[in-house]
């Protein structure tokens, strides 16, 4: 039997999601001068009411209902709002303070992340090509480290909280509309707060903005959305393998935003670092695909 075809709708769609991930650099560096966490206040606000406002369209508002009715995962959803909020304040923070390079780091040494805490925590097992992998990312990231004279914390943050958050959202089993309405409708109260207080103290962003950034607070919302959305559709349309090259999309252009157009330093050494973790990320990538290939041909046998 012959490998099913990829579908083009699918790949469209996850293409499209991580290069809109891969360009937010150029939507949130426009906020810069802002104070970060409340871009990321108002990011939590506006996505909240958006998500609420889809589902109520697409009439899957008993789904939210029926999140908030179980308190246990209610309590879960509460861990994977923190962390991922803590994800989005160290990244907006990164972009508007010129350090895009970096938080293009954690999104490369994420996967592998990801797999050493399935090996932490699910006690799952490695092959030599997985372990390579591992020891030459850890070998990149303490040669840029020692490079920069101080830990990449940036990236290390990024990369350890986004990948718990996914490994409680895998846990919990929750799908991505409805859990990610819920973190933000838990956060929300805490970021209204916070908003009103800053716009009572006279230092909120939103009343003393010009309309240009208002809109762009307010968006924030809606690009928060749509990537999720394009990227649910294509993660269940195209194999698990596939994602997982595509997501290297992501990090590639912000790579190149934080380069070419923000002109953010990357010589030769720096590069060399990086060139370390890409041949990681290239073994791992391939001992992927290697791997579901001989599984599938062993199930079309």
């Amino acid at each position: 039997m012959t490998a099913a075809r990829l579908s083009p709708r699918g790949l469209a769609a996850g293409v499209a999601a991580f290069a809109l991930w891969g360009l937010f650099p150029l939507y949130f560096h426009s906020l810069t001068g802002l104070p970060a966490l409340q871009i990321i206040a108002h990011r939590i606000v506006w996505s909240a009411l958006f998500l609420v406002a889809w589902m109520a369209v697409r009439g899957q508002l008993g789904l939210l209902s029926a999140t908030f009715a179980r308190p246990a995962l209610l309590a879960r959803l509460t861990l994977t709002a923190l962390l991922i909020s803590g994800n989005w304040l160290v990244w907006v923070w990164s972009v508007t303070h010129n350090h895009i390079v970096d938080s293009s780091l954690g999104y490369y040494i994420n996967p592998l992340v990801n797999v050493l805490l399935g090996v932490i925590v699910l006690r799952e097992r490695l092959n030599r090509a997985q372990w390579l992998s591992i020891g030459l990312a850890a070998l990149a990231v303490l040669y840029l480290a020692l490079l920069a004279g101080r830990p990449p914390w940036i990236a290390g943050t990024l990369a350890l909280c986004f990948s718990l958050y996914g490994l409680v959202r895998k846990i919990i089993s929750v799908d991505a509309l409805p859990g990610l309405a819920t973190e933000t409708l838990l956060l929300m109260p805490f970021a209204v707060g916070y908003l009103g207080w800053c716009e009572w103290a006279g230092n909120g962003a939103l009343a003393s903005a010009s309309p240009a950034i208002a809109a762009l607070l307010i968006g924030s919302g809606l690009i928060t959305a749509i990537p999720l959305f394009l990227f649910a559709y294509g993660a269940r349309a195209l194999p698990y393998s596939t994602v997982g090259v595509l997501q290297y999309i992501t990090p590639t252009l912000q790579l190149l935003c934080g380069v070419a157009l923000y002109h953010e330093s990357f010589g030769p050494a720096r590069a060399a670092g990086f060139a370390l973790l890409w041949v990681a990320l290239l073994i791992y990538a391939a001992d992927g695909l290697w791997r579901t290939r001989t599984a599938a041909g062993t199930s079309c046998a």
